[in-house]
């Protein structure tokens, strides 16, 4: 697994990811607002923590910095 999610991503994922939970544990959503927002809040929480995203792979988006010419990340 090579990183594919930069920083700045990273840090909105892990915010949206967040507020997803939270709002889908406070909201007062229906049970299936609910649990849509714990999953897709649980998803984005992850890929932001760990900085790899299979859907980001799939498409081919790489916001990740290159490193530079002769630097092995």
């Amino acid at each position: 697994m090579t990183c594919n999610v930069g920083s700045i991503e990273r840090t909105i994922r892990i915010v949206v990811g967040l507020g997803l939970i939270g709002g889908g544990a406070f909201a007062g959503l229906p049970e299936a607002g609910m649990i849509a927002a714990y999953v897709v809040g649980a998803v984005a929480l992850v890929t932001g923590a760990i900085g790899y995203c299979p859907a980001s792979q799939l498409f081919g988006i790489n916001t990740c910095p290159t490193p530079p010419a002769g630097k092995k990340v």
